[in-house]
């Protein structure tokens, strides 16, 4: 038996720990809020029934999509590689346009209920770029995500009035718990997501996200996080694929194309980006984009009358 002294100081231990992780969960800030706030998420259900024996989804304009397979073995084929073999109700997300291929029973088939996504922002969405571009994930697997998949399943079996817009709302609250389960679960290994995820980094970009304006440099950032310059600059690398300035500097040019389509003046853009003068924010945008902000925005533009 355990001595008294060592059992009150496990106790302690655990007690300590316990407390730690409360405040952690309840002082810890919201990691999607600004990027939500800055780059919107909309979907648009288009398929509820059953797809049988080969079927083919082409890419489509800039959108990416979701499936789930409410039941049914369905494999998907990229190309000629198979990607996935899917025999339980799973989830299937394609953040960008990928054309894929399924191939179920030619009787049976496999039950769809789908949906496309647009993110805005498109190529400069943080979101996008930090999705691997296929992802397939058992409904099991997805514990947080049960009630609005059952909400989801269940309104895609009737035909109530305004099912369209809800189904529409409930694949977009999806994808939103989505991102928090790859978060709390890690299943991120590199990238923006992954550094939302480690508990020593997410400060430092919830900071730059939500206040890319302030003069944020690596020893400010790593102060933030508690760490010394050196430890933070390599977690950092190691973990979101970049360092720090340069991942500053790409979060600051999407926000910067975003609200030259907005119709925003360069002179008020590049304050509320945190440039020094419209001449920081085109030398800047040029070195990250290949083109000055006019010739950019021209070009989007030309695309959008084709």
């Amino acid at each position: 038996m355990l001595p008294i002294v060592i059992l009150r100081d496990i106790r302690k231990r655990f007690d300590t720990i316990s407390v730690l992780y409360i405040a952690d969960r309840i002082f810890m800030p919201d990691r999607l809020a600004a990027l939500f706030e800055h780059f919107s998420l909309k979907a648009h259900a288009f398929q509820s029934g059953p797809l049988c024996g080969l079927n083919t989804i082409e890419k489509r304009g800039d959108l990416g999509q979701i499936h789930l397979i409410k039941e049914g073995n369905v494999e998907v084929w990229h190309g000629k590689k198979l990607a996935y073999k899917i025999d339980e109700p799973s989830l299937l997300l394609y953040p960008k346009p990928l054309t894929r291929s399924f191939v179920s029973a030619p009787n049976t088939g496999a039950h769809f209920i789908c949906a496309d996504v647009s993110f805005e922002g498109k190529e400069a969405n943080p979101i996008v770029n930090a999705l691997p571009d296929s992802l397939c994930l058992p409904l099991s697997d997805l514990p947080h995500c049960q009630q609005v998949l059952n909400l989801l399943l269940e309104e895609s079996a009737e035909c109530y009035c305004g099912r369209q817009v809800l189904l529409d709302r409930l694949f977009e609250v999806l994808l939103v718990q989505l991102l928090r389960e790859l978060m709390e679960a890690g299943s991120i290994k590199v990238g923006m997501l992954a550094g939302l995820s480690d508990r020593r980094l997410r400060k430092a970009l919830v900071s730059i996200h939500d206040n890319p304006e302030k003069e944020w440099t690596v020893d400010n950032l790593a102060a933030k996080c508690g760490m010394s310059r050196s430890v933070f600059s390599n977690l950092f690398r190691t973990t979101i694929g970049e360092t720090p300035v340069r991942y500053l500097q790409r979060w600051r040019i999407g926000l910067v194309q975003k609200w030259l389509k907005e119709g925003q003046t360069l002179s008020l853009i590049s304050e509320e980006a945190g440039y020094q003068s419209e001449s920081a924010l085109s030398r800047a945008f040029k070195t990250q984009i290949g083109l000055s902000p006019r010739q950019w925005l021209l070009n989007e533009k030309a695309k959008g009358d084709r």
